[in-house]
């Protein structure tokens, strides 16, 4: 553990998504356009070492992570116990 004080931290996100198309027609695609963060910290700590703290936060952030990297995501679906492929018609 890093042994740095930090008086006060806020974040800040935002994400912003759309959606588009029709549920009725299949037409349906949501998706994320982008997200925002602000973190105000407070610290009588040297920048340097804010800097490394908050560093270290970002790269074990799992979500961050999951956003900034492309994830492959491997998808099963099952139907009555049966696999089935949703996505063929």
């Amino acid at each position: 553990m890093m042994k740095v004080r930090i008086t006060k931290a806020r974040v800040h996100v935002t994400g912003r998504f759309k959606s588009q198309g029709s549920v009725l027609r299949e037409t349906v695609e949501a998706q994320g356009v982008g997200f925002e963060t602000r973190l105000d910290v407070e610290s009588d700590e040297p920048a340097a070492r804010v800097a490394a703290v908050v560093r270290n936060a970002e790269n074990g952030c799992y979500v961050m992570q999951t956003i900034l990297k492309p994830t492959p995501v491997e998808r099963r679906f099952t139907l009555n116990g049966s696999a089935f492929d949703p996505h063929e018609k």
